[in-house]
């Protein structure tokens, strides 16, 4: 029993019926000077009621797949105890290591005859820290203002240009009602088609309003003359272009 030495708590866990290798096991394991130990069936581990962080050392012929036992082990044992398995039925270490690892075991090794070594870490499980990942010292530093050394400026008046402080006019920021982009629609009516087609050939807009010799157009028919273009519209805003929806050209019947 090379893993057990002085003064150790030890578990020894066993499992089926007992037989004259664990008594032989048990009695080596009690020659060591101030060790003490405790022999407990597997099936009965959880009826035992041991507190956690009890044990230095954890003897078991157990499976290293059953993984709420193996859970549980690691609550037992102290931190940097050791736990050594003997598993006949595992069919490869790596899966023996795989099964300790999840199980929170570090320091995983093989050794002859089927026997695994692992060991608990240095903290208690469930045990916490704080995390720091700012230093107040640089934190502060970013701040300082005092420095001599100038830096180098942006002039806001140089980044636009004269060309991006001209008003926009009325035509460029026409867009069509259907598709609500300036971009005409299949079946224009509204004389954007036009519009885009005059300024794509550099063309100027020709100007389509009808003038009023009046004055009076736009107060509605009550002071439109016979011969009025917008005789039977409706009333409109000096220089607002009238425009009908789909359901005042339909009939009422």
């Amino acid at each position: 029993m090379n893993f057990v030495q002085e003064n150790n708590h030890v578990l020894y866990l066993w499992g089926g019926a007992v037989g004259p290798e664990i008594e032989k096991e048990v009695n080596e394991i009690k020659s060591i000077p101030n060790v003490q130990v405790n022999v407990e069936n597997v099936e009965r581990l959880q009826l035992a009621e041991y507190g956690n962080s009890q044990f230095d050392v954890i003897l078991a012929n157990v499976s290293t797949g059953n993984s709420a036992l193996i859970a549980l082990l690691v609550k037992l044992l102290k931190p940097k105890g050791k736990a050594v398995f003997k598993d006949d039925t595992t069919t490869s270490f790596e899966l023996a290591r795989s099964n300790l690892l999840l199980a929170g075991f570090i320091n995983i090794a093989a050794s002859s005859n089927n026997v695994y070594v692992a060991e608990k870490p240095s903290y208690e499980i469930g045990s916490g820290s704080k995390l720091s990942f700012a230093s107040k010292s640089k934190v502060a530093a970013v701040w300082k203002l005092d420095d001599d050394d100038e830096e180098e400026r942006i002039d806001d008046e140089a980044l636009l240009d004269e060309e991006d402080k001209a008003k926009p006019t009325a035509e460029s920021l026409r867009v069509c009602g259907t598709t609500g982009k300036r971009k005409a629609c299949k079946d224009c009516s509204c004389g954007l088609a036009e519009e885009l087609d005059a300024e794509a050939k550099g063309k100027s807009i020709p100007d389509t309003t009808q003038k009023s010799s009046c004055g009076s157009c736009y107060l509605g028919d009550a002071f439109r003359c016979a011969t009025c273009p917008y005789l039977g519209m409706p009333a409109f805003k000096p220089g607002e272009k009238i425009v009908l929806s789909d359901t005042q050209m339909r009939a009422d019947i």
